[in-house]
């Protein structure tokens, strides 16, 4: 389980609530953020939950593919990519039950890892870059209650206190204002480069 009881990514309650209590669809709001909104990514795995007959990394594992793309096409769709996203999320769900037994907390809790171990794992998960996987720490991190050593500086500019540049700092609608208007300034600063 996540160690939180609210969340504010998906901006909608039953999402929501779903991200707090399951790591498996916070994992996948994770991946299905890009190029979508943030609350529409992290809705995704709601909607997955309710299409599915059972929405655990096991079970996703395990699904005909073309039955998870109609699922991820089934209006509203989960994502503007479905076909590319379901295939995503499956690769997901497989390695997270190959490789921590269906458990997808297991990525920040087998072994007691660092900050430095759980980026390296999060990095190693399809569809995770860099990037993605320092956003995801430090949503681990600030939001989730997950303070292994040397997490802050694992996630680099999304460990510090008070960033507001990715959905690590979301928290309300004035956060997720804040930080998308800080996104747009930083496009718009590395666009005059």
């Amino acid at each position: 389980m996540v160690s939180v009881t609210t969340l504010y990514l998906a901006a909608d309650e039953t999402a929501d609530t779903l991200l707090a209590e399951d790591p498996f669809a916070l994992l996948t709001g994770m991946l299905l953020d890009q190029q979508v909104t943030m609350e529409s990514a992290f809705a995704g795995p709601a909607k997955l939950a309710a299409r599915l007959d059972e929405f655990t990394p096991q079970a996703v594992a395990g699904m005909d593919p073309e039955a998870l793309t109609e699922a991820f096409r089934e209006k509203p769709a989960v994502h503007r990519f479905p076909g590319s996203m379901a295939g995503r999320v499956q690769d997901l769900a497989r390695t997270v039950t190959e490789d921590y037994d269906g458990d997808a907390a297991g990525i920040w809790t087998h072994g007691e890892p660092d900050g430095p171990e759980v980026l390296r794992r999060l990095k190693a998960l399809p569809g995770f870059g860099e990037q993605k996987a320092r956003i995801f720490l430090a949503l681990l991190g600030k939001q989730c209650g997950v303070d292994v050593d040397g997490w802050r500086e694992a996630a680099g500019e999304y460990g510090r206190d008070g960033a507001m540049i990715s959905a690590a700092d979301v928290v309300d609608a004035a956060t997720l204002a804040e930080v998308r208007e800080n996104k747009k300034a930083r496009k718009a600063a590395a666009k005059k480069k």
